[in-house]
């Protein structure tokens, strides 16, 4: 049984789906759930932060659809609680549920800079774009109190090391400074994922992420520190947002983006009923239009996990959305090529460190 939470509110996730890893489910006491909602006993759904201890703070991966192999992920969850998150069922890894769990249950790395730094003092490190971040967002709204983020592009700047930032919150513009440093250089890019225009779809589509206006204006502010920055259409999902994309691509382009890029909504495991429950709380009467046409590009399931078609689908509803970005970043200007980031210049291990290692 689903243990929903009526009182989850700027949540994205209605409530804890069953963890899949679990043998034991249980079952809350429907009489007692009832008396709670009828005497306004509930509690809100608030943050709580777990330390997470760990070796290493970078990870890699080998999928020969992803550009990048090295990502750095200072968190564990994501308070901004999108409700179409591929990341979530990671959490289930942990004990926890994929739904409020994921947004409400965040792990923090907060030894990270340290470990990012004593992996870089290896003496056979080899330098590589890091992406932060892969399965959570290094600046959703518990970064502004911890910091970890901030320290990690410290030790970023002081090494010369490349990294690229994908994020949804403005609270990016906060490590400008850094950011310009390390660009200069060539060793900086940022995306800023911007899904909708419209307050209200985003207020319920990423409960906690900045608003469509502040992201633009972060696209701007990165802009004016000579940042490279890009828009992400991420994800488009057919019959809710993709009639926006073209507006999304101009607002962005005359905000100061330079490329841009999209992936089609997916939905994997547990994703899939939290999703569903997500649009039946919100936009019901869009549902069954919503669904068919996530199934008509995903071989008619909700998700696909093949490689190099899980980020774009297949079948004409993808052809569509592939026509509607690119047609959307040609008008806007938005053609140009990626930049890529320089590795050179990496600071190596200094005569201390490599000591340790010799005979």
């Amino acid at each position: 049984m689903w243990d929903k939470v009526k009182t989850a509110r700027g949540r994205g996730a209605s409530g804890r789906i069953p963890n899949r890893f679990e043998q034991n489910q249980y079952e809350p006491d429907p009489e007692y759930l009832e008396w709670q909602h009828q005497t306004g006993d509930e509690e809100p759904v608030k943050t709580k932060v777990h330390h997470e201890a760990t070796r290493s703070v970078i990870s890699r991966n080998k999928s020969p659809d992803i550009s990048f192999s090295a990502s750095l992920n200072p968190y564990r969850g994501c308070e901004h609680g999108c409700s179409y998150c591929y990341a979530r069922p990671t959490h289930e890894y942990l004990g926890f549920s994929a739904g409020l769990d994921f947004e409400s249950r965040i792990l923090a790395k907060h030894d990270a800079p340290g470990l990012l730094k004593a992996e870089f003092d290896r003496p056979r490190y080899q330098p590589e774009t890091l992406v932060m971040s892969g399965v959570t967002d290094a600046y959703q709204p518990l970064e502004k109190k911890l910091g970890i983020s901030r320290g990690c592009l410290e030790v970023l700047v002081e090494y010369g090391h490349p990294v690229v930032i994908i994020t949804k919150n403005r609270l990016v513009t906060r490590d400008a400074d850094l950011l310009a440093e390390l660009a200069r250089r060539r060793k900086a890019r940022v995306w800023i994922s911007i899904t909708s225009l419209q307050p209200e779809l985003a207020r319920v589509f990423e409960p906690r992420a900045s608003s469509p206006e502040n992201r633009l204006a972060a696209i701007a502010e990165l802009h004016r520190h000579g940042i490279p920055v890009g828009v992400m259409t991420a994800p488009i999902v057919p019959g809710l947002n993709d009639h926006e994309v073209p507006a999304i691509l101009s607002q962005a382009a005359k905000a100061g983006a330079s490329f841009a890029s999209f992936t089609a909504v997916r939905l994997p495991l547990a994703v899939a009923p939290l999703f569903l429950d997500w649009l039946e709380r919100h936009f019901p009467e869009r549902r069954d239009k919503v669904v068919h046409q996530i199934e008509q590009m995903r071989g008619g399931k909700l998700n696909q996990s093949e490689f190099h078609q899980r980020f774009k689908g297949s079948g004409p509803v993808a052809e569509h959305l592939r026509r509607l970005f690119e047609l959307g970043a040609r008008r806007a200007g938005l053609t140009r090529q990626v930049p890529d980031l320089e590795v050179a210049g990496f600071r190596p291990p200094g005569p201390a460190q490599l000591s340790l290692f010799e005979d």
